[in-house]
């Protein structure tokens, strides 16, 4: 059994606050390999927290690797509890959440690795973008720290996407999102995500939940389905034509705006109309100039 007095006795109080999610037993392991996470300067394998915490010739290797395997603990209650941390600790009260939305890839060599597969990296040199590995969708909530100049995103929830799974990547961010609005009950919740995050799993959210994408460029937007006229037949379920982004962009009156990115504040143009895209049935959009003079847009929908 490691020692209380092995753990930092600052880390051991923020961890403390997630004791709950674990039992004793399990618990003291979690704050060992947090620990070793920490300390290890090299790979954030399961061996490397143990080199980390200097345990590996006092611990059996099995016990780290069975409390992600065997262990009686439920990441997505650790997620639950990590963001009430989070948010009691450095979020104002009031204050809406600001969530990130975004997947990652693990690269992994051997063929057995469960999830593993060639599919999308970011991080790719190659023209293709593509790795093989385990994809994680990840939520994070943007906090700011009074000893930084920008705000940092700090993970709460992952879930593992499969290639041709049960689910896509947007239908495992909307689950995600769900869980932490029922978690933060009575809060706003603004979730950011690139453009690959949109769909029909967005139509759920709960209606504390706003979600700002960026739309693709030949995204086709209409005006809001017109009341029902009372005559026979279904009833319209979009408004008139409205275009595409550039198209708006064209007509639309831009006012400036002063936004804050990468540590600058900067002064941008921005418009703003309520539209209808048929596709995922956000209600509100923005768009933005391209920076050569071309519609690029950003959707923002109130669920």
């Amino acid at each position: 059994m490691l020692p209380d007095p092995t753990v930092p006795a600052s880390l051991l109080a923020v961890l403390g606050a997630l004791r709950g999610s674990f039992t004793s037993p399990t618990f003291s392991t979690f704050a060992a390999l947090v620990t070793g996470l920490i300390a290890n300067t090299g790979r954030g394998t399961v061996t490397g927290m143990l080199l980390g915490a200097n345990l590996t010739r006092h611990w059996s290797h099995d016990r780290a690797h069975s409390f992600f395997s065997r262990a009686r603990w439920e990441p997505q209650t650790l997620g639950a509890s990590l963001s009430h941390l989070v948010v009691r600790s450095l979020v104002p009260d009031g204050t809406p959440l600001t969530v990130a939305v975004d997947d990652t890839l693990f690269k992994r060599r051997e063929k057995k690795v469960f999830g593993a597969a060639w599919q999308h990296d970011g991080s790719a040199a190659g023209r293709d973008g593509i790795g093989y590995g385990t994809c994680f969708v990840v939520l994070g909530l943007i906090v700011d720290l009074p000893f930084l100049p920008r705000p940092v995103c700090l993970p709460v929830a992952a879930r593992l996407h499969r290639p041709k799974g049960e689910q896509t990547k947007v239908e495992l961010a909307a689950s995600m999102i769900r869980f932490l609005a029922a978690c933060h009950w009575g809060r706003r919740i603004d979730v950011v995500a690139d453009a690959a995050y949109h769909g029909k799993a967005l139509r759920d959210l709960p209606v504390s939940v706003t979600f700002t994408t960026r739309l693709p460029s030949h995204a086709v937007l209409y005006r809001l389905a017109p009341p029902p006229t009372g005559r026979r037949g279904r009833p319209r379920l979009k408004g008139d034509r409205l275009g595409t982004p550039a198209e708006l962009a064209a007509t639309l009156a831009f006012t400036a705006q002063a936004v804050t990115r990468y540590g600058r504040t900067e002064t941008v143009f921005t418009a703003e109309t309520t539209c209808l895209w048929r596709r995922d049935h956000l209600p509100v959009v923005r768009l933005l100039p391209h920076p050569h003079g071309e519609g690029a847009s950003a959707a923002r929908g109130r669920h």
